[in-house]
């Protein structure tokens, strides 16, 4: 269950990190306010799978899940580039997260 918990904590962060996009600087009430709910949801979420996962897998899962959705949407919202490097260095971030769950 502590998998699942830290998941949607993951997909959280990247609800947030996406949701600054929006926020033009904090100066739009609706994306702000989702951003900071998104923002509390992750972190609250991050602490309950600390009671049973170890820290520093559970942060490096939650923080991976974020860069890697965070980088995905850039690309496709965004325009960012999808350069074979920075694809590649995304699957390594997968792969890393991976190795995580399994070991633990």
């Amino acid at each position: 269950m502590a998998w699942a918990i830290l998941f949607v904590a993951g997909l959280m962060e990247i609800g947030w990190a996406i949701g600054l996009k929006y926020t033009e600087g904090f100066t739009r009430f609706l994306p702000s306010a989702l951003t900071l709910v998104a923002m509390i949801v992750s972190v609250v979420l991050l602490g309950l799978t600390l009671k049973t996962l170890p820290v520093g897998t559970a942060y490096a899962v939650w923080t991976g899940i974020g860069a890697v959705g965070t980088a995905i949407l850039g690309i496709v919202l965004f325009g960012d580039p999808a350069t074979l490097a920075r694809l590649f260095s995304i699957g390594l971030i997968v792969a890393g997260i991976v190795g995580l769950k399994l070991v633990t």
